[in-house]
Formats: structure tokens, C-alpha cells, sequence
């Protein structure tokens, strides 16, 4: 096993080394950098999750008060793209499959002509990760100009050598979406918005309600939703601790419970089922537009620090999220009405239902 590794990153690093020389962009200076030629913009944000994307998208906003009159492209992988659609900020969304088994030639060649559209610039943005795929996309663009962030080089790389614009990375503990945009800062693209965000249609809403009243919901009563689930283990609040938390907030606020889970989360969903002493209406994972549609139909939203947690916030649901070794500081959504609450040595079972209800009763009033 040691010597396979061994194998694989000698591979890899003279892969990079023949990247570098073949395909490496020569740096070039601010000063050299003609914004006012800027006519066309592609931003790749096409390896992370659902929270990571939805944390970009002050970056959108940024780039759309910078040059008002752009055309901006985003590549984003399938799962996410459909989170763009809409956006007053963006021109074109251009889905980049994950899985090679859903590619196809007509998905290839689309791919590649709306790629190599006759971008001036290139944004890769690479923030606690830094993707390959990506730096080839964009290097492949033809962009005159493409911009990163300086931050992770490859092993055996001095500089992160397709980009020709590298944006300084400043040191500390500092907020994703600060991260992000600090890539486009370089270049003098800005928003005091920090937001997260997704634009719904009104058919989504409406389809949305007509589903929760299909469901038994009663519309006198407020909507708090909860969701038991997180990728990583680590970042579960117990669900009987849920239970009691939402038990007694809709008692005590005449409101009905949604509750919603996802793929491979059957078993915490039914547990939490099984703790719930009043009402509720199950959602068992459905395209991800029509789960932010729901949320947005919340007064509140309880959950993990997961990326529902960021889909709820760019809905505008205010929330309480459990936060137990990801720093809040790093990761939480951006506003006041988005509260993290943090357990003692960053374990989220230590933190006490009566914590997380004394804080949600506060956004509900």
C-alpha cells in the first residue's frame, strides 16, 4: 500500500511538472489588467457541495456590480447547477457532470462549445480545495485573463501555474464567502452582500404550498422545519435532542412540523418520526429546487451544519444550526437571523435542547 502511494504521487507530481511547462500561463501584473475589455465572464465552481457553491454566490453579485454589462457563465457539476437557474446575476449556467457514465457525445460537444465561447476572463474559485478539473476548464476557456486564488499550489508547483492572475490568500480564520470573493477583489469586483442566494419562481412557491396542503397542513399555523442529517457523523445533533426541541416549540407556537432528510438518511428520519409527539409532514428527499421551495414556506428551520443548512439560508428561513468541529465563524450563513450554536470541546451532544428552544423562540416572535 505505502509503495502504491509512493507510485501515484510520483505520477502526479511530474503530471504537474508537464502541466506546468506545457500548459502554464505566464504571470502577469494588475496594472496590466483592462477591465474595460471585459465583455465576457466565466466563473468555474464546478468540484464542491451544495454549501460551498451556495457560499459563492456573493461572488455573482460582485462580478455583476463590476461589469454590469457582462455576459457571465458559471460551470457548475449537476447536483448544483439547478441553484443558478434564474439568477438575475447570471447570464448562462453550464452543468459539468461529476460521473463519466453521464456524459454522452451531445453532452460533450455542448460542453465544449459553450466553453470555448470567446471568454476575456476566467475565474476559478478555489477555496479550501483546489481542483485540477477546474484550473483545466478554465485554462481551456481561452480566457486572455484567468483569475485564482494563490492558495493550495500542487505539489511539485511553485505558483498555481494556469492561472495568470493570482489573488493574494490572507492568513487567519476568515468566512467562505470572504474567501471568495477575496479572488475577485484583486480585480476590484465588491458587495457589502454577503447573502447567500437562490432565486425561486412563484410557480415553485405555489407548488410548494399546494404540496404542504396536499400534505394535512393547517394554514393558521406556522411551519418549523428540522432536518436530523449531515454527511459527516461527527456533525449530528443527537435526534432525540431534535425531538424535544421541536416538540416543544410547536406546542408552545401553535406551529406543525416538516420534517425532511436525505438520500441514505432513512433511519434518522423514521427515528425522528418516532419522537414526535404532535403532527407533522415527511419529505423524503426531492429535487433540490422543490426542497428550497418547501423550506422557504418555513418560519423556521432546525438543523445540522450541513448543506441544507446553506439551501434554507439562500431561501431566507431563518435558523438555529448545530455546529460541533466546523467553525461557525468559517462556515455559518451570513445575518443575524442564522444562529450557530456550538458545543463545549466542539462535540454537538453536549449542547442541551433548552439551549437551541430559547434561541428559536426568539426568531419566531
Amino acid at each position: 500500500m505505502i509503495r502504491w502511494r509512493r507510485i501515484e504521487q510520483f505520477f502526479k507530481y511530474n503530471l504537474i511538472r508537464f502541466l506546468e511547462k506545457w500548459l502554464g500561463k505566464s504571470e502577469i501584473h494588475l496594472s496590466q489588467f483592462k477591465s474595460n475589455g471585459i465583455k465576457r465572464i466565466l466563473i468555474v465552481r464546478q468540484h464542491d457541495q451544495l454549501g460551498d457553491f451556495l457560499l459563492s454566490t456573493p461572488v455573482f453579485r460582485a462580478l455583476r456590480s463590476k461589469f454590469p454589462n457582462a455576459f457571465i457563465a458559471v460551470v457548475a457539476r449537476n447536483y448544483t447547477a439547478s441553484l443558478a437557474l434564474h439568477n438575475q446575476y447570471i447570464n448562462k449556467v453550464i452543468p459539468f457532470y461529476e460521473h463519466g457514465r453521464d456524459w454522452n457525445l451531445k453532452r460533450i460537444f455542448g460542453f465544449i462549445k459553450q466553453l470555448t465561447d470567446k471568454y476575456d476572463l476566467a475565474v476559478v474559485l478555489n477555496t479550501v480545495s483546489h481542483s485540477l478539473t477546474s484550473d483545466l476548464i478554465a485554462r481551456f476557456s481561452g480566457a486572455s485573463y484567468i483569475l485564482g486564488s494563490e492558495h493550495l499550489p500542487f505539489h511539485g508547483a511553485l505558483r498555481n501555474f494556469f492561472y495568470n492572475m493570482n489573488a493574494p490568500y490572507l492568513p487567519g480564520i476568515n468566512h467562505q464567502s470572504e474567501r471568495n470573493l477575496d479572488i475577485v477583489r484583486y480585480i476590484g469586483a465588491d458587495t457589502n452582500d454577503l447573502s447567500e442566494h437562490i432565486t425561486l419562481l412563484t410557480s415553485e412557491k405555489e407548488w410548494a404550498l399546494n404540496f404542504l396542503k396536499t400534505k394535512g397542513w393547517d394554514e393558521t399555523k406556522k411551519i418549523i422545519s428540522v432536518h436530523p442529517g449531515a454527511g459527516k457523523k461527527g456533525n449530528r445533533w443527537p435526534v432525540e435532542n431534535f425531538a424535544a426541541a421541536v416538540n416543544r416549540l410547536s406546542k408552545e407556537n401553535n406551529a406543525q412540523l416538516l420534517l425532511t432528510w436525505g438520500p441514505g438518511e432513512e433511519n434518522l428520519g423514521k427515528q425522528l418520526e418516532e419522537f414526535i409527539s404532535g403532527s407533522f409532514i415527511s419529505v423524503t428527499h426531492p429535487e433540490i429546487r422543490k426542497v428550497a421551495a418547501l423550506l422557504s414556506c418555513s418560519s423556521l428551520f432546525l438543523c445540522n451544519d450541513t448543506g441544507v443548512m446553506h439551501l434554507a439560508a439562500a431561501a431566507g428561513v431563518p435558523l438555529v444550526v448545530v455546529f460541533g468541529p466546523t467553525n461557525p465563524e468559517e462556515w455559518k450563513p451570513i445575518g443575524e437571523q442564522f444562529v450557530a450554536v456550538r458545543g463545549i470541546n466542539h462535540e454537538c451532544y453536549e449542547i442541551k435542547p433548552n439551549k437551541v428552544i430559547k434561541i428559536a423562540q426568539k426568531l419566531l416572535l
